[in-house]
């Protein structure tokens, strides 16, 4: 009767319960677990197939830079000046739960986009939904919207994310529709999505590189109330990985 139970699970989409019935199947051992025993440990199969499934749905739709990224893995070398304490508090994922957002500082190379991508890695393993973008292909993306009539529907996309990644903002200068694209994006998110914006320009600093006082007043309002900021020091770490491969 084992053949038809397989095939109604499988038709149920259980197919981790499938698994561990058969590895059960093939183990001694399980013969001497209760029902109850056994039947709990195919229910946890199931459950952990399910979450393992739906964090590969969410890595992918997040489309992060370094999809190797994770907390578990950052450097806390002295030179970088990163609180070990402070990243354990944001590994929870407390902020996104909380809609805060976080700002992460620093020259070029000191690992603002690994700390970015292992935050919001972490923030899907605990059932979050995010995406990461480049602001200059963020911005370009918008601008194409505004011209084939989609830009309603990419805000709208973007808005759902409980997490969004922006990373290397304030590299290039920033154009009125750019300003005023960012400043809807950040409308949509304020206490209702959180954010993570890396940059090589320190948070003091935006509002001068906007150069609209009233956009910049309001954008730089909505980024930096209810934010973790963490500036990243040290030396280029690109420049000393090429150092140790010659």
């Amino acid at each position: 009767m084992n053949e038809p139970t397989i095939k109604k699970l499988r038709q149920m989409r259980l197919d981790g319960m499938v698994a561990a019935w058969q590895e059960q199947q093939g183990d001694s051992g399980c013969a001497h677990l209760t029902f109850d025993d056994r039947f709990g440990m195919i229910v946890d199969a199931e459950f952990l197939h399910r979450d393992n499934a739906r964090l590969a749905r969410a890595l992918k739709e997040a489309r992060l830079k370094i999809p190797g990224a994770c907390v578990e893995n950052i450097d806390y070398s002295v030179s970088r000046a990163l609180d070990r304490a402070v990243v354990r508090q944001l590994a929870t994922s407390h902020w996104a739960h909380d809609r805060q957002s976080i700002l992460i500082c620093g020259a070029t190379g000191t690992g603002k986009t690994y700390l970015a991508c292992a935050l919001a890695e972490k923030a899907c393993r605990h059932g979050f939904r995010a995406i990461y973008s480049r602001a200059s292909r963020l911005f370009e993306e918008l601008r194409l919207a505004h011209a084939d009539g989609t830009y309603v529907k990419v805000l709208s996309r973007l808005s759902r994310m409980d997490v969004l990644v922006i990373d290397d903002f304030a590299i290039c200068p920033v154009t009125d529709a750019q300003r005023r694209d960012l400043l809807e994006i950040l409308e949509d998110r304020y206490d209702a999505r959180s954010t993570i914006i890396t940059s090589q320009l320190k948070p003091s600093h935006w509002h001068d590189y906007l150069a609209d006082p009233t956009l910049a007043d309001a954008i730089c309002d909505r980024l930096l109330h209810h934010s973790h900021r963490l500036m990243l020091e040290g030396p280029s770490r690109r420049k000393e990985r090429l150092a140790e491969n010659q």
